[in-house]
């Protein structure tokens, strides 16, 4: 029985290989007449689709803080004569879903419809007339300021929330990326609907837009539904490029808080998308911090010491450099030595790099896992978004695997050691623990 099956491994290992090689969406890109960037694949499993309308108008463009945040969420508010119930209504009939949202670096509208033109050509006039003429009526702006004030009063008692936001702006100081993308209570506090006017106008525009199509469509029909989401906005021009990220300095922030769990934060930036030591660094981080339980870092503090449930670490890249951030939260009494442990957890690994045995396992884990991050629309979807907005290349999916296993364990201790910098690293502790 064992001759056999080392016999049909490979052919097993070759068939499921070709079934995935055959399943990866075919990416088609093209360009509106007015400037806007479409990518489209075609998914004819089921017939419905999935449309993202993504705009470089994330609160990294914020005139005041919070402006994107509130301009996104007040899209489906009114616009042409039509209010906010007339719009859930119409969507709701159609059996249609829109959301809409922003962070730091870009704004998205999404929309899920069915293919029958009778239900699809209906909501996508709808999202068209939202992004054409949205009317950001003044007592939904207001109502929804108030709404974001209390949310950003009820983290001020959060000492998750707290962590975070000191740890972007000891990260990043003046860069647009310190601030939150809902704002501060000080910004939203004294916004006025004419800032959201002139971010909606200033922003939403066909040259800084990119459509995403991916469902039960030809390219013919795909061509149509872009042209019909963006091809009356006025042209504009794409923004400026954000500055670059400035290296910190190893600072440590220290906020008193009245909890017995102590929140801890260290970090620095270091990656944009599109980075050469991406694969190096993604890989390399999933050993260290970024597979739950198993990692090195959950291993040293939660297994070894008992010191907190878990313990984590990740890059998350971004337009300009993103962070890459460990944390973990604490008994008060522990937040000492938490700290020092990841942080010598750290170290070590930037010394010695991972083992053989670790490295095979994160890279049959992440490729085992792969198909599942692509296994429906709105997923491919999301992986569109990203490779459009970020500019990379077009066989990103194709790749990935490929470039996964390729790492070696000399390129992630060589990446680790170029790009971390431990005595760079910001720290950021929140409770009553040091």
């Amino acid at each position: 029985m064992r001759v056999v099956i080392q016999k049909l491994l490979p052919v097993l290992v070759l068939s499921c290989w070709s079934a995935l090689a055959a399943a990866l969406p075919q990416i088609e890109h093209w360009q509106t007449a007015n400037g806007a960037r479409v990518y489209f694949v075609a998914a004819h499993e089921l017939p419905m689709v999935d449309v993202q309308v993504v705009f470089d108008a994330g609160s990294a463009r914020d005139a005041r803080p919070g402006v994107a945040n509130l301009a996104a969420g007040l899209l489906t508010e009114g616009a042409g004569t039509l209010d906010a119930n007339a719009i859930a209504e119409k969507f709701d009939a159609l059996g249609a879903r829109i959301g809409s949202s922003a962070g730091r670096d870009y704004a998205s509208v999404t929309l899920r419809s069915l293919t029958d033109p009778a239900l699809l050509q209906p909501a996508l006039d709808t999202l068209s007339l939202i992004l054409r003429a949205p009317t950001f009526p003044a007592t939904a702006f207001e109502r929804e300021r108030k709404r974001v004030l209390i949310g950003l009063r009820a983290q001020e008692q959060n000492p998750g929330a707290l962590a975070e936001r000191a740890f972007y702006r000891a990260l990043y100081g003046n860069h647009p990326y310190a601030q939150p993308p809902l704002g501060t209570a000080q910004s939203v506090a004294t916004l006025r609907r004419d800032d959201v006017l002139g971010h909606y106008r200033r922003y939403y525009v066909a040259r800084n837009a990119i459509v995403i199509i991916v469902g039960d469509l030809q390219r013919s029909a795909a061509e149509q539904v872009a042209e019909t989401l963006v091809g009356q906005l006025p042209q504009g021009s794409t923004p400026a490029a954000l500055p670059a990220v400035a290296e910190v300095s190893g600072e440590t922030v220290r906020i008193t808080h009245p909890s017995s769990q102590t929140h801890i934060l260290v970090g620095q930036p270091v990656l944009r998308r599109g980075d050469p030591d991406y694969f190096p660094l993604y890989v390399g981080n999933h050993i260290l911090g970024g597979s739950g339980l198993v990692s090195r870092i959950s291993e040293e503090v939660r297994e070894k010491r008992g010191l907190a449930y878990s313990a984590y670490s990740y890059f998350l890249p971004m337009r300009q450099a993103g962070p890459f951030q460990m944390g973990v939260q604490t008994r008060n009494e522990s937040a000492a030595e938490a700290l020092d442990v990841m942080r010598a957890t750290l170290e070590r690994y930037r010394a010695e790099g991972p083992s053989a045995a670790e490295l095979e396992a994160a890279q049959k884990n992440i490729t085992g896992g792969f198909p599942l991050n692509i296994d429906s629309n709105s997923d491919i979807a999301g992986y569109l978004a990203m490779i459009a907005f970020y500019d990379l290349s077009l066989d990103y999916l194709d790749r990935f695997i490929d470039r996964v296993n390729a790492v070696t364990a000399e390129q992630i201790r060589d990446a680790f050691q170029r790009r971390i910098d431990p005595e760079r690293l910001v720290t950021v502790t929140v409770g009553n623990g040091q």
